[in-house]
């Protein structure tokens, strides 16, 4: 088990089959105070056990989100699509999430604020851990209406503890996000982030509970080089920006490289409409001679837009994750991180896969930073998830440039 937050120590430079010319070779970067990147933002994985993906350098999620809620004093705010334990974990025998609740628990009998926020259309099918904490003292579990967002979902997942630290990521709150998914997210002091999360968070919630908006101010950051932002456009805080404008930018601003990984990619809505913002972006890219590269989880792989990229240069991988040997797990065995690194020196986290709806109608939280020792950290495990996972099996050997469907 990985004890604390370890320094980011260096990345590997690697290709990945594409006709782009190699990046430039990596260097090594120090960091300002130990395990603390210089702009306060740490980088936070989850893993699938029983693969090679846990990087000794690198936090785990179930550790940093005990240390964090441990540690509370005043109020924790935690936005969730959901929460969802394992049925078969119990009080002697917790899960890596089960120990998480019992901690926000623990904060709650301490006098700590607790203010839980999950989505409504989804708490159907997980209403077990919502209702356990609503009935605890110093606890309020509130549901929002996707039609706050424009008929879209709470799709965020982020915590903000004592007003002073904040966690986002693509982990759900869901005992499968700990231990069976691929997953990154990132634990941030930066003034910026956290206010910014806590402006977002107070407005989803007093919109949940029917009351009226109080105007949060977001704080400046404490380094430009770290952005909070988040969609959808039509329900953002004063302060905080649309994620989807940026990503467009990073993407434009590209010399070398563009290497993203979702679960999931779409140029459409639900609805079937066209989504094309970051399809376009991406054959651009491929077509200025930019290397992009794009993984998505197996679930998705047959997209057709998803597919169509590759005949426009761009490299598509469609990444499995091997069965659990302790038996069949589901809506897991998955990679689940939402990440873009560009050119290695800077990069998007988020929680939104790349379908119009996450940035059009759904509340979804990211942040862009700046920082070459992050990025090159990012590009790293972009390349081991290629490394260590096998590729699904093709379904379309004439689509050229696709290393799987």
């Amino acid at each position: 088990m990985k004890r604390g937050v370890s320094p980011l120590a260096f990345a590997l430079v690697l290709t990945f089959g594409c006709a782009s010319p190699a990046p430039p070779p990596v260097a090594t970067h120090p960091l300002t105070a130990t395990g603390t990147p210089a702009l306060g933002v740490t980088l936070v994985e989850s893993w699938p056990l029983e693969t090679k993906l846990d990087h000794a350098d690198v936090p785990d999620a179930k550790d940093v989100w005990l240390e964090m809620i441990d540690h509370a004093r005043t109020s924790i705010d935690l936005a969730e699509f959901y929460l969802s334990d394992d049925p078969a974990a119990t009080s002697d025998h917790p899960s890596a999430l089960g120990k998480v609740v019992a901690s926000i628990e623990r904060a709650a009998a301490r006098g700590v604020v607790v203010r839980v926020l999950v989505d409504d259309a989804f708490y159907p099918k997980y209403p077990e851990l919502p209702s356990r904490l609503a009935k605890t003292n110093g606890v309020t579990v509130r549901r929002i209406d996707g039609k706050a967002y424009g008929g879209g979902i709470l799709h965020a997942k982020y915590f903000v503890v004592d007003g002073r630290d904040a966690y986002l990521g693509s982990q759900n709150f869901d005992y499968r996000s700990l231990s069976h998914i691929h997953e990154l997210g990132v634990r941030s002091d930066d003034t910026g982030v956290v206010s910014g999360l806590r402006a977002t968070f107070d407005r989803d919630f007093r919109v949940a509970g029917g009351e009226a908006p109080s105007p949060v101010v977001v704080s400046a950051p404490s380094s430009s080089r770290v952005v909070l932002a988040a969609s959808p456009e039509s329900a953002l805080p004063a302060g905080v920006a649309w994620d989807l404008p940026a990503i467009v930018r990073e993407i434009r601003a590209a010399k070398r490289e563009v290497l993203v990984q979702v679960l999931g990619y779409k140029a459409a809505f639900r609805d079937g409409s066209p989504f094309l913002t970051l399809d376009r972006e991406l054959r651009a890219a491929a077509a200025r001679g930019v290397s992009v590269t794009i993984q998505v989880g197996a679930w998705h792989g047959k997209e057709p837009s998803l597919l169509a990229l590759a005949s426009a240069g761009v490299h598509v991988r469609v990444i499995e994750v091997p069965k659990y040997s302790g038996g069949e797990i589901p809506f897991a065995r998955v990679i689940h991180a939402k990440y873009m690194v560009i050119d290695r020196e800077r990069a998007w986290v988020g929680t939104s896969n790349w379908e119009g709806d996450y940035f059009h109608k759904s509340r979804n939280v990211s942040v862009f930073l700046d920082d070459r020792v992050f990025a090159e950290r990012l590009a790293a495990i972009f390349a081991d998830v290629a490394k260590e996972l096998p590729a699904a099996a093709p379904a379309d050997a004439g689509v050229r440039g696709l290393v799987a469907p």
